[in-house]
């Protein structure tokens, strides 16, 4: 495998989030790439579940300063930044006290979803590529998990379309078991509108469920990572209509199969290096 940039964006990284196969993935799979020598970038939301001290976070000072426009609001961009021990990886944190502070992730304790979850999910999007802008990194793989970071290749294409940066990546969409019931606000349509979106991008998020999320970031996709076979009827009907990549780990335990889980996204990620 020759050495390939490989940005991860995931609601959740393990050990930051545990008890969560999601952020167990994006670890494993970081783990894997890093092994062969790869440059790794990885991002989630400082959510108030972190804890600073313990896993020892630190504003990244350069970093920080940029506020992010969300539909005509200033938003204060906060970067931080922790090493996993022993791993020689960094990642990431997306922060802002307005969005992140609060002791939930996407929803309250009655488990009703948080109604700024649009604006949350476009800050994080926004953030991501704002911070890899002032890295001067140039991405060859991203690696997109589930419905919260969805909005990342919808922004990449359109309102970053002339980021340099970008330009020779191929997005990855991972499919996990996370679900969500209720759809997220309508007022996500004002915050592309404002950012001045295509119409026809637009119209696609006239019902903001996790469904039709998962395929407008599909749409705009390379290839699928499946962690899960228990994929909507919907979705899977979308992807049979797409010529794309699949990258099956939905049989991996991520214990106890780590070596095969390495060999698969080893052998998945060397056949095309995008030039630098």
């Amino acid at each position: 495998m020759k050495t390939k940039n490989f940005l991860i964006a995931s609601s959740g990284i393990f050990p930051y989030v545990n008890n969560d196969d999601t952020a167990k993935l994006a670890y494993k799979i970081a783990r894997s790439a890093n092994s062969k020598g790869s440059q790794i970038r990885m991002f989630m939301p400082r959510f108030g579940t972190v804890n600073e001290r313990k896993h020892q976070l630190h504003e990244v000072i350069r970093l920080s300063g940029v506020n992010i426009v969300i539909n005509d609001d200033d938003m204060p961009l906060i970067i931080k930044v922790a090493s996993i021990p022993k791993e020689r990886m960094q990642v990431y944190f997306i922060d802002n006290d307005e969005f992140f502070k609060r002791k939930f992730r996407f929803a309250d304790a009655d488990q009703k979803l948080f109604e700024d979850n649009d604006g949350r999910a476009v800050f994080f999007a926004k953030g991501i590529v704002e911070t890899v802008k002032k890295l001067k990194w140039r991405p060859n793989y991203i690696l997109v998990f589930d419905w919260f970071t969805s909005l990342l290749p919808l922004y990449i294409k359109t309102y970053y379309k002339n980021e340099p940066l970008f330009h020779d990546a191929e997005t990855y969409i991972v499919l996990t078991d996370e679900t969500f019931k209720q759809p997220l606000s309508e007022k996500i349509k004002d915050k592309l509108v404002f950012d001045e979106l295509p119409d026809e991008i637009i119209e696609k998020y006239n019902d903001p469920t996790e469904i039709n999320l998962l395929k407008n970031a599909i749409d705009l996709a390379d290839g699928v990572i499946l962690r899960t076979k228990n994929i909507p009827d919907a979705i899977a009907k979308h992807l049979e209509e797409k010529d794309l990549k699949v990258v099956d780990v939905s049989g991996f335990d991520l214990d106890e199969n780590e070596a095969d889980l390495k060999a698969v996204i080893v052998d998945a990620f060397e056949e095309k290096t995008p030039s630098n």
